[in-house]
């Protein structure tokens, strides 16, 4: 199992006061590295026969349409490897166990859905009839609001636990995280989050879980695949992203929101990351983010 040295954590864009990310989006290549977060994702795509699907030790290579939820920690991604299209449509919702909560789990009406959740550190690939059957729902649930939204995730997550042959897609689960890096990494997470609009040093953050400034670049270069300021700017940049998809904002206002004082500089870093400028990303609808 040396390989797993390869995987990183990933840090959804989830706050501590956001109850869920919706992305919806269309896209020419998937270059995702294996990565794993503690939060359930649901991930729809349309238009993807030939990406191969890694999912724990699950490799398979997807038909055109498919479904499937991952659970909290365990290793997955979705490759370019034989598909051809050029508009592969993807929806992911990423959200956490407390969302419903211990004690909304616990009623008898949630229990197919707390059952789905604990079968779910396998992943579960659900079936192309209940996938082509939610398909008009979930290209539609980036466009709700608020509660609405919520109640419609819901909603889905009952239908999916209900729904007939799904299969478990890995013989492991993700019991051989170390939870204890993990922690380190949300303290870490957290503090830019509340912070990365004003100026950071790398001593101020590694100091945050009392490391060196050796050990903390070794740790965060394996957690994320990022140096400290290439960290730092996806963390902006992403935030900024989000700024230009659902804000009616200068470019010269987010850019300073986002931790840049300086608008020549912005827009390098985000060209460079988003392989765009600030103004094209915002006029391209084949992205939308929502964060409620």
């Amino acid at each position: 199992m040396s390989t797993l040295i390869n995987f990183y954590r990933e840090i959804v864009t989830l706050a501590a006061q956001d109850s869920f990310v919706v992305l919806d989006r269309t896209n020419k290549e998937f270059d995702y590295r294996i990565h794993y977060h503690p939060e359930f994702e649901i991930n729809f795509i349309k238009n993807g026969k030939g990406l191969k699907r890694i999912v724990g030790d699950s490799i398979e290579e997807i038909d055109d349409a498919e479904l499937a939820l991952v659970g909290p920690n365990l290793y997955h991604s979705w490759e370019l490897n034989n598909c051809k299209k050029k508009d592969i449509h993807e929806i992911t919702i990423q959200f956490r166990y407390d969302l419903f909560g211990d004690f909304l789990l616990s009623k008898r009406l949630m229990t197919p859905i707390k059952v789905m959740f604990n079968r779910s550190v396998h992943g579960i690939l659900f079936s192309k009839q209940i996938a082509e059957t939610l398909t008009p729902r979930l290209m539609k649930i980036s466009k709700l609001d608020g509660l609405k939204c919520f109640l419609e995730i819901t909603s889905i997550l009952y239908d999916l636990a209900n729904s007939r042959n799904q299969r478990l897609l890995s013989t492991f689960t993700s019991e051989n995280v170390n939870f204890e890096e993990d922690d380190k990494m949300k303290l870490i997470y957290d503090y830019i989050q509340n912070n990365f609009s004003k100026k950071m040093t790398l001593e101020e953050v590694a100091g945050i879980v009392n490391m060196t400034i050796i050990s903390f670049n070794r740790f965060l270069k394996k957690r994320t695949g990022k140096t400290f300021v290439d960290y730092i700017n996806s963390i902006r940049i992403g935030y900024a992203s989000r700024l230009l998809a659902e804000k009616d904002l200068s470019i010269a206002e987010i850019a300073f929101k986002s931790g840049y004082n300086n608008i020549g500089n912005f827009n390098r870093v985000f060209k460079n990351l988003k392989k765009c400028t600030p103004s094209q990303y915002r006029d391209d609808f084949s992205v939308f983010r929502r964060i409620m």
